[in-house]
């Protein structure tokens, strides 16, 4: 999966944190524009895309896109 949190929209609020069945997501060293740490996507091997952070995020900073591979 491919899963980017937008900075300049994620006010660090913890939600996709706190509502991942998977764990994805861990508090990074990365502050946000309101000085919040952001989360980062650290373990983005074990998402099944379900989308809830997604669904979620109250301010739409997190987008969850499933990456194809090309096969030649």
């Amino acid at each position: 999966m491919r899963i980017t949190v937008d900075k300049n929209y994620c006010k660090g609020c913890g939600i996709c944190l706190s509502i991942c069945p998977k764990s994805v997501y861990v508090n990074s060293e990365q502050r946000n524009s309101f000085g919040n740490l952001m989360p980062e996507a650290r373990n983005r091997k074990r998402c099944n895309g379900c989308g809830l952070c997604e669904r979620l995020c109250p301010d739409g900073a997190i987008n969850v896109e499933e990456e194809y591979e090309a096969k030649y």
